[in-house]
């Protein structure tokens, strides 16, 4: 008779040092931008640099919960940054409103008569709306003044609308290119819809001044882009910690196996539905709290940023970083991010051939399409698993 194994189970995290690294050097990251900020430290850092950083961490978050869906569980989803753009309009229409009120509070300070709080609502209406032709509150805007109801709405909108479709996709067994279709469709028919201006959301106008934070008027924007950079280092650490979390046990073992042979995974008793249910709401709502930390750095949001090509974007650095890496989705979305910025924002000296001068900001997405080419030929793991050779080479 064999004796009981009695050896105590390791930890999480000592399971997975490479939990413990990312965190490390996320945490040295977010210590030295700090330190060389302008809003705390020695000021080698500008704000606007701060802010780039803090977006980019929140894009990273985005493209953690895209690699667990897709590099995890097999599933191209084109429509995740749908739900990035929902998280967004929802703060931003408590910020919009709440600094809006204030405006027009202190614009009738003086009045003759006090004005009434429907006179009050009428011009906050006003205000928001006069760009699009009306002046009237739309029902959706009924909870604008509330920040918790709408940092609800945040998770709740995303939520609820990856669960809906993901229920009436996944249990018609769609799957596939047919799926990722369905997903992209998704993303375009929201898309369109908010460009109309009788959405309530202000069309093509968007959301704007979203960088003006409601009862913090009285700081720089150097202390509060370093504050939205500490929530944006802290959201990312969170939410790697959690998927790493979850793909690590059963949970994520079975996940793996429906990625690789989901016929075979059914066939041994698991409702496969509800594990891909589960993972596609869940990165769904992961999004849009990244989307909700990344417009007050960007200050405005738009339609156009939901658009499918946003999405497409968002695979392509996955797989750039390393598709079913974690990390390698974090590499791969702050490479491709910060160099944008820096192609895209002048930083990158045109090329003059003599016959024809590159503008890099003409140029950039020639240059990721064929990066991106590259990487799909000679490193077929991304960066991610370039990185794993280096470490693993005797």
């Amino acid at each position: 008779m064999s004796k009981p194994d009695i050896t105590p189970r390791r930890s999480f995290l000592a399971e997975n040092p490479s939990v413990m690294w990312f965190l490390g050097l996320l945490g040295l990251f977010t210590l030295g931008v700090t330190v060389l900020a302008e809003g705390f430290g020695v000021a080698l850092l500008s704000t606007s640099m701060v802010k780039i950083l803090g977006m980019t961490l929140c894009l990273c978050l985005i493209a953690v919960a895209m690699d667990v869906v897709w590099g995890y569980c097999g599933i191209l989803s084109l429509g995740h940054f749908a739900f990035f753009g929902l998280g967004g309009y929802a703060i931003g229409m408590w910020l919009m409103y709440a600094r809006t009120q204030g405006i027009v509070v202190d614009s009738l300070a003086n009045a003759p008569i006090p004005p009434t709080q429907g006179e009050i609502n009428d011009a906050i209406a006003t205000q928001i709306f006069g760009v699009v032709g009306s002046n009237e509150l739309p029902l959706i805007w009924a909870f604008a003044d509330s920040l918790a109801m709408q940092l609800l709405f945040v998770v709740l909108v995303p939520g609820l609308l990856a669960l809906v479709f993901g229920w009436l996709a996944f249990r018609s067994r769609v799957t596939g290119v047919y799926l990722s279709i369905l997903t992209q469709a998704m993303t375009l028919a929201l898309s369109l819809y908010l460009f109309q201006n009788d959405t309530g959301l202000r069309g093509n106008n968007g959301l704007s001044g979203l960088q003006n934070i409601p009862g913090l008027l009285h700081l720089p924007q150097s202390t509060i882009a370093l504050w939205f950079f500490w929530a944006s280092a802290a959201a990312l650490g969170l939410g790697y910690l959690f998927f790493a979390w979850l793909i690590s046990g059963k949970f994520g073992s079975v996940v793996r196996a429906i990625r690789d042979n989901e016929t075979r995974v059914r066939f041994l008793g698991y409702h496969v539905e509800s594990y891909k249910l589960v993972i596609f709401t869940l990165t769904a709502v992961v999004s849009g709290l990244a989307g909700a930390l990344y417009y007050p750095q960007a200050g405005i949001i738009n339609p156009a940023e939901i658009a499918p090509i946003a999405s497409i974007y968002l695979a392509v650095w996955v797989a750039i970083g390393g598709r079913g890496r974690l990390y390698g989705a974090v590499i791969g979305a702050a490479v491709v991010s910060l160099a944008s910025s820096w192609f895209t924002g002048g930083g990158a000296p045109d090329i003059d051939l003599g016959f024809y001068t590159i503008n890099w900001t003409d140029w950039w997405l020639v240059l990721l399409g064929l990066g991106f080419v590259a990487v799909t030929l000679f490193f077929p793991r991304g960066i991610g698993g370039l990185f794993d050779m280096l470490v693993r080479k005797p």
